[in-house]
């Protein structure tokens, strides 16, 4: 693995990824790259990047992308990891939804079903999102959420959500 040696068994691991301040892609760009330098973890996959409106909240239109990480990190560990990536960028929390320039979202982690304080896999809100599931679809097509059902069947149900992609 890229990042080290791994940490506990490898799971495979999505990771959302989104960005409205400065200059989103390049930022996206530069979290995909660190991605594949966490500790125990390797970059597997990564969508191309989307151009979405704010869903939610106000601001520039974001970029997004979905990764697919093999990692050795526990859940926790990797969500912690997240938040330091985040955080490096320059990420603030003034209030919930604000702008951002860096937001990463544990989506799933494995087939993992949590539901706590610290962590709910998979990420609560994911299958109402297009901008999460057509990045999600184009790098694991025959995904099925657990509870939602087929990444296909779900997308089509946002067709209200404009989502266009930008870069490949």
């Amino acid at each position: 693995m890229s990042g080290g040696t791994p940490v506990g068994p490898s799971v495979q691991a999505c990771i959302g990824l989104g960005a409205n301040l400065g200059d989103p892609a390049q930022t996206l760009r530069q979290a995909l790259a660190a991605l594949d330098t966490l500790p125990g973890s390797r970059l597997l996959a990564q969508s191309s990047l989307y151009r979405t409106a704010p869903v939610e909240a106000s601001g520039p239109d974001y970029v997004n992308a979905v990764a697919v990480l093999e990692t050795g990190l526990g859940a926790e560990q990797l969500l912690r990891q997240l938040q330091r990536l985040e955080q490096a960028a320059g990420r603030e929390r003034p209030y919930r939804n604000a702008p951002r320039t860096l937001d990463l979202d544990l989506l799933l982690y494995g087939d993992r079903v949590q539901d706590d304080p610290v962590l709910t896999l998979p990420h609560p809100r994911m299958h109402l999102r297009a901008f999460v599931l057509v990045p999600l679809a184009e790098v694991r097509p025959d995904l099925v959420l657990p509870s939602h059902g087929a990444l296909h069947v779900l997308i089509h149900g946002l067709q209200g959500q404009p989502i266009q992609k930008i870069a490949p």
